[in-house]
């Protein structure tokens, strides 16, 4: 009687932190909906410049690295693919529908080493700093699978920037903002 007492107790618990869990969620996904999220892909893309395998980490308010957004698409951490078109980025995260970026939107790429709760070597994120159809500006980070291939996907993205003086501002981070 004593085991089935503290087996239901426990349960009990389990089920209460799951559901603050959830409730918790939905108040974040609730919080960040005026926001928006990505833009509506154009009928007619190009082909990619480049795509690359990368693992999807966050997106966050931009200049708070751990301030997630819940946007749709890019709201769990995932495997995925970055490709980047003359028309803007596409942003694919396994089990998620795409997310595609405009070039107008782009305000820079940089790389940074802690998003919310993952921490990796120096300068081991790729972070595009973006704004969503809500206006509000966000960093997307990425760890790029193959290393090499994270200078490459940064310059196709620069090379996509709507002004040439944020690439000199947005192009490197120092250690200081991350």
């Amino acid at each position: 009687m004593d085991r089935a007492l503290l087996t239901l107790a426990i349960v009990l618990v389990v089920v209460v932190l799951v559901g603050l869990a959830v409730a918790g969620w939905r108040r974040r996904v609730r919080r960040d909906a005026p926001a928006g999220g990505g833009y509506p892909a154009p009928e007619v893309l190009s082909a990619a410049v480049l795509e690359a395998p990368v693992l999807y980490v966050a997106t966050t308010k931009a200049g708070e690295h751990l301030e997630r957004l819940a946007l749709p698409g890019l709201a769990f951490r995932g495997k995925g693919s970055v490709s980047v078109r003359p028309e803007g980025i596409r942003i694919a995260v396994t089990g998620e529908q795409p997310v595609f970026v405009p070039a107008s939107a782009l305000s820079g790429v940089g790389v940074a080493t802690v998003a919310i709760d993952r921490a990796v070597e120096r300068d081991g994120l790729l972070r595009i700093s973006w704004t969503t159809t809500g206006g509000a500006p966000a960093d997307s980070y990425f760890r790029v699978v193959d290393p090499a291939g994270r200078a490459a996907l940064a310059s196709a993205i620069e090379d996509i920037l709507p002004v040439a003086g944020d690439r000199g501002a947005e192009g490197t981070t120092d250690e200081s903002e991350v």
